[in-house]
């Protein structure tokens, strides 16, 4: 009964909207079918923008009446003899005016924006149709995401690929991760399917984001309720026992709307031994008009995912192509529930507020295959289990004030985190069958679990709060200014049940307060004819993670001390200079920046002679490069998109120490490891006007060589990966045919060594040719 009142309630508000009105309309994107808030109608001289929903009313009754919105094609349609209508934009085949929302927390044109931004746009993620997430991230110029294996992956934005901390990923604004409790594996928790648009930045945006935002931003925005009735639902598959069913589906009823997706995918016996996994991810959003000026969005996103994970493997299985695990034990297991609901409220003249209250529940359990610890010739080794559990409560808010006096506005903002974290380790006893050169493993096998042997196990409760100000204005025209100041304090009180107190037999207990204050400067000067130039000055910072400060070290501190209490956190000074530029009538799109960030007590993992981890900090690190994307759009039938990186990444002022009876090396001037200096991806699409429907893509992506330790003594040679896309839509259905690897390379992802000359190289083996094959059919409604 009470459900039949509120529909009624909302049904008689869509008919007295239209009732007040001669005509009455909505505004949608041709893509996503979402609807376009602040498209402008302009008829007979009266005129109206669009609201939250898209939509928009006329008094008179004009003869025909044309909608215009950034970054979308302008349409005139006729009315005649109509009351309502409903008009979908195409958007420009040229990216200058796109709207970006990550780079200050709401909408904004991204030729106001003082960074290096770049957008993967719906049509680009929906034509991908990826298996994982790195297929559609790695399209952006300067970033490789790094593929280990069932989505699976670590990072590299202006940084070596790397799993430490200098990331943040984010679900429509609101952080996957509280700091502290970094996972470089947080993204196997997103719903592919109901990312809408992706959004990254490059570099630090500490003053709006906070630490861990060093290296970049990734922003998942998620897919909004749709304007019209919209459904679709698919199946993708490969031959290697892969397969995902996944679904959508989104309407507006009156003042509320609703969306909601998933998938359920998973893999057996796949070219890799002992890699089988499992995921189930579903996602819900719901908006509410409380009036045309007030809105109520929830969120709701669950993942589940099981794998197994084989890890790498040494020379000779790598170069024999023998995709065999040297374990049939080890997995990963995640859970996580992340809920949100926000409050947004427009004001006079485009002033707005908004309030965030966020929820996570998150489990992450692991026997991970790198834990192995293994010494050359030994016929023993060890590993180990643990868990790292986590539940969050917390607060952003933010409020945008505009000034007509210098064209200027306030953003100011303010959030908090409540985050206790609950972490075990233990170790497990391994037996090692060697090969016949006695050098190498051929298989490990468990021999006992150890959880009388911890190598940690701590709770702590994190306490991280925020305030940030910004002022843009434009002292004279055609000059933007962005400046920004940001105050974080990270707190954590922490039981270490490893440090036992003699008299009570408990864990030792304390405290540890992070705070830091991170400026930025930026300026955006519009150059005119669709040019422009951009400086940036920006600053970051990231604590140390509680994994690294509470684990068992494998080497004792020259104290003696097994534990990281004193770890300073690593600081990161970015300078750089950008410009972009439309060129002939809107066909050729340029996007660039050069950018120089020096680090300082970089938290660096050094690999042991026992394929253990050590962590130390390095006195001072450099960061540079070029980043580089291009359009190019001839015709409706063609387009060409490419773009990459040329970087440096050095030590300035580390002295490694291995062991405490090795000789410590000074690695100043050398490379960092895992750092290649050439990275891009390039990509040309073919939509023929011969053949409605058909579309094809060839891609290509090129990863230069990198050095595989500190001592830069070994290299390994990169690699080229070339894939091939082609679909066909007839009607409401699509069939597609992804062949990944099209030349069958035999490359690696990662491949690593210690500095002690006894060690070995370890390779993440990539997939041989793979097609991914499907279909999907789509109904929109009217």
């Amino acid at each position: 009964m009470y459900f039949l009142r509120i529909l009624s309630v909302m049904l008689f508000s869509t008919i007295a909207f239209i009732s007040n009105a001669q005509i009455t309309g909505k505004v949608f994107d041709s893509f996503t079918h979402e609807p376009l808030i602040g498209a402008n109608i302009e008829a007979n001289g009266a005129g109206a923008v669009t609201n939250q929903q898209g939509l928009f009313s006329l008094k008179n009754t004009p003869a025909s009446i044309t909608i215009s919105f950034v970054g979308y094609k302008k349409t005139t349609i006729s009315t005649a003899n109509q009351k309502t209508i409903s008009v979908s934009l195409e958007q420009e085949t040229h990216d200058l005016q796109q709207v970006i929302v990550t780079a200050n927390r709401e909408a904004g044109l991204r030729t106001e924006a003082p960074i290096a931004i770049s957008k993967l746009t719906p049509k680009q993620i929906e034509e991908a149709k990826p298996t994982a997430i790195y297929e559609v991230v790695n399209k952006t110029p300067g970033v490789l995401m790094v593929n280990l294996g069932n989505e699976q992956h670590s990072m590299s934005i202006r940084q070596p690929m790397t799993t430490n901390a200098y990331y943040l990923y984010m679900e429509d604004g609101v952080p996957i991760r509280p700091m502290g409790v970094f996972n470089h594996n947080s993204l196997l928790e997103m719903n592919q399917f109901t990312v809408s648009s992706i959004e990254v930045v490059k570099g630090p945006v500490s003053s709006i984001y906070g630490p861990e935002a060093v290296g970049g931003a990734v922003n998942f925005i998620s897919q909004r309720p749709t304007a019209v009735p919209t459904a679709r639902a698919g199946i993708q598959f490969d031959q290697w026992g892969f397969r995902r069913v996944q679904y959508g589906a989104g309407a507006t009823i009156g003042k509320l709307g609703v969306y909601v997706g998933g998938l359920v995918s998973d893999q057996t016996n796949a070219w890799m031994a002992s890699s089988d996994y499992t995921k189930n991810a579903q996602y819900a959003r719901l908006e509410y008009q409380i009036n045309p000026k007030a809105r109520l969005i929830y969120t709701l996103s669950y993942a589940k995912y099981n794998s197994q994970t084989s890890g790498s493997v040494d020379s000779v299985a790598f170069y024999n192509r023998q995709y065999v695990s040297t374990t049939d034990f080890t997995y990963r297991k995640a859970y996580s529930l992340r809920t949100r609901l926000t409050f947004e409220k427009d004001w006079a003249k485009g002033s707005q507020t908004y309030v965030t209250a966020f929820a996570r529940d998150n489990e992450h359990g692991q026997n991970p295959s790198y834990g192995i610890r293994w010494t050359s010739g030994a016929t023993t080794a060890r590993g180990e289990i643990n868990s790292n559990n986590f539940r969050s409560l917390g607060l952003i808010t933010q409020h945008t004030q505009k000034f007509d006096f210098l064209n200027s506005k306030i953003i100011a903002g303010a959030s908090i985190d409540y985050s206790p974290n609950d972490y075990w380790s233990y170790q497990i006893d391994l037996a090692a069958k060697l090969r016949a050169d006695g050098k190498s493993v051929e298989k490990y096998t468990i021999t006992k679990e150890r959880p009388d042997i911890k190598i940690a196990d701590y709770n702590a409760k994190i306490y991280n709060t925020a305030a940030y100000l910004q002022y843009d204005f434009e002292p004279i025209q055609k000059l933007h200014v962005s400046a920004g100041l940001r105050y974080d304090n990270m707190t954590f009180d922490y039981v270490n049940n490893l440090d036992i107190d003699k008299t009570t037999g408990l864990g030792i207990g304390g405290g540890k307060t992070y705070t830091n204050v991170t400026p930025k400067l930026g300026l955006t000067y519009d150059l005119g004819n669709s040019k422009g130039i951009y400086f940036n000055y920006s600053q970051g910072f990231a604590p140390s993670g509680l994994t690294a400060i509470f684990r068992k070290r494998p080497t004792p501190a020259a104290n003696g001390d097994l534990f990281y209490y004193n770890l300073i956190p690593a600081t990161f000074t970015n300078t750089e200079i950008g410009g972009w530029a439309s060129l002939f009538k809107n066909k050729v799109y340029l996007d660039a920046s050069i950018y120089q960030m020096d680090g300082r007590n970089e938290l660096l993992n050094i690999r042991q002679p026992d394929n253990s981890t050590d962590y130390q900090a390095a006195g001072k690190t450099e960061h540079k490069g070029i980043e580089l994307g291009i359009t190019y759009r001839p015709s409706q039938e063609l387009s060409v998109r490419g773009g990459g990186t040329y970087s440096m990444h050095r030590f300035i002022e580390f002295i490694l120490s291995q062991r405490a009876t090795d000789a410590i090396k000074d690695v100043n001037g050398k490379d960092m490891p895992s750092a290649p200096r050439w990275m891009w991806n390039t990509e040309v699409s073919y939509y023929p006007t011969w053949f409605k429907g058909l579309r094809t893509a060839l891609e290509w992506q090129h990863v230069g060589q990198w050095y595989q330790n500190q001592i830069n003594t070994v290299t390994y040679g990169g690699y080229d990966l070339v894939n091939f896309r082609i679909g066909y839509r007839w009607k409401g259905f699509e069939v597609f045919t992804n062949i990944m690897n099209a030349t069958d390379a035999l490359y690696a992802t990662n491949a690593t060594r210690g500095n002690a000359s006894t060690d070995r190289t370890t390779f993440t083996p990539a997939a041989p040719r793979t097609f991914v094959m499907g279909i999907q059919y789509s109904f929109i409604g009217k």
